[in-house]
């Protein structure tokens, strides 16, 4: 399908922010997003509004009037920053935004930087009128700190700078390539995601000399114990709608799809499926159950000190429909009484999972693009067990979906795979069609709304 835009554009921006290194380390004084907020504004030839709650963690918003003042408003919400990488495991510079044999390898290549780029060439070529004028406001938002957790970036607009970003539709994250079994591939829509309900573990004991052990009450061993039952026991599986909606498309056969919706046949099948895809099994276990992953520990302070304290980090994932109470209940469970309660356990975040209905204008718009560009009209509504910045507007009830179109060079679970890991990187091609799948989406978003 031809386009008035040059999808090209997008390409050498992705390579441009890949080198400007916004690493979120965690560190409230990491990202440095004002450098990629700069490439954006020289690209647009506009300031924007700029929101900087810490210095160098820069958010930009655009907006383009609609024709109709009373038309809903789309908001595209790409973050601008990327998680650390180790340069020495990786085949190229992970900083350096190398382009070889028709691929961008990088940190961010495909989170999310490639669908950064590709919404801002399409909002110019939107304001320039290469595209048709929208029906709504369409605003362009790039964010910092999706990578820690929002608060310098989309939460802080949203609950701090609403006018800014008041939408009635939202196009963000993830984007993945095609899913399902040879011949029957569609397009992947997320459009819900698990709640990160982080806590914080301490054990307590009693100090005492390192040379006399027996009979000490050893805070270490106990959270060394507690830590070791949670990451070694059977995870709480939940067979929720949004799995349900979506298994239909898994690049697998019909008795495994079977298998996968039955609770009692569920682990059985992710076992094996792992034996030929360890990364879409691992991808399908964290979509049906409730996860605990300890993920830090510490302890005492004196190698000939019995420590009287010990305490570590737990990243638990909720699914739809759980809360607080399914996590004391699986700890309880798994820890028996003598243990839970030798323990304290803190709330660090705690948000429940959301999701959007695969419904309404914006995904029939997504539906059209499909047909138009790949000649399939179907989507997989999927659920991502990582947090997006969508999270924050769909717990205002704002239908929040994260959609692109790539080639066929890579599969859905060696996109998984990347995400967060070594070699990350990305098609040329991927980038381009990207680019024309949300300049198509959002042309025809507006035509699909009411009153035309």
């Amino acid at each position: 399908m031809s386009s008035p835009l040059d999808p090209s554009d997008a390409v050498d921006l992705l390579v441009e922010m890949i080198q400007n290194a916004c690493v979120n380390t965690g560190d409230p004084d990491s990202g440095g997003e004002i450098r990629s907020v700069r490439t954006i504004q020289r690209y647009l030839g506009e300031e924007g509004t700029i929101v900087e709650p810490r210095p160098g963690r820069a958010s930009v918003i655009y907006r383009i009037p609609g024709t109709d003042p009373d038309a809903p408003v789309l908001l595209l919400i790409p973050h601008l920053d990327v998680v650390p990488a180790k340069a020495s495991d990786w085949r190229y510079d992970p900083f350096g935004g190398v382009r070889t044999d028709g691929y961008v390898w990088g940190r961010g290549a495909v989170d999310m930087l490639n669908v950064t780029a590709a919404m801002v060439v399409v909002f110019r070529a939107i304001r320039d009128g290469l595209l048709h004028p929208p029906r709504g406001d369409v605003i362009l938002a790039a964010v910092a700190d999706e990578e820690g957790g929002g608060a310098y970036g989309a939460i802080n607009l949203v609950e701090n700078h609403w006018p800014l970003v008041a939408c009635d539709y939202v196009l963000t994250e993830v984007a993945g390539p095609r899913i399902g079994l040879p011949g029957a591939q569609v397009i992947p829509v997320t459009v819900a995601e698990k709640g990160p309900a982080w806590r914080h573990v301490t054990s307590r004991g009693i100090a005492g000399h390192g040379s006399q052990p027996y009979l000490r009450s050893n805070a270490v061993l106990t959270i060394s114990e507690v830590f070791h039952r949670i990451g070694s026991q059977a995870q709480p599986v939940v067979i929720t709608d949004e799995w349900m909606r979506s298994v239909k498309y898994l690049p697998v056969s019909d008795d495994l799809a079977q298998r996968l919706m039955d609770a009692n046949t569920l682990d059985a099948a992710i076992d094996e499926i792992a034996t030929t895809d360890s990364t879409l099994a691992r991808w399908i276990h964290a979509c049906t159950h409730l996860t605990f992953s300890p993920n830090t520990i510490s302890g005492g302070g004196k190698i000939n000190v019995v420590p009287d304290w010990g305490e570590g980090d737990i990243d638990i994932r909720l699914l739809p429909g759980q809360d607080a109470s399914d996590i004391d209940d699986h700890l309880r469970k798994i820890l028996g009484p003598d243990l839970y309660e030798q323990i304290e356990v803190e709330p660090v975040l705690e948000m429940e999972a959301n999701g959007s209905r695969p419904e309404g204008p914006l995904w029939e718009a997504m539906a059209d693009a499909s047909e138009i560009h790949t000649g399939i009209r179907d989507l997989a509504p999927t659920m991502t067990p990582v947090t997006t910045d969508a999270r924050f507007f769909r717990a205002k009830g704002i239908p929040a979906y994260g959609v692109g179109l790539f080639d066929t060079s890579t599969t859905f679970a060696e996109m998984l795979a990347m995400f967060h890991g070594v070699d990350e990187r990305v098609s040329e091609r991927s980038v381009e069609l990207t680019t024309e799948f949300l300049a198509t989406v959002i042309e025809r978003f507006g035509e699909r709304l009411p009153g035309r």
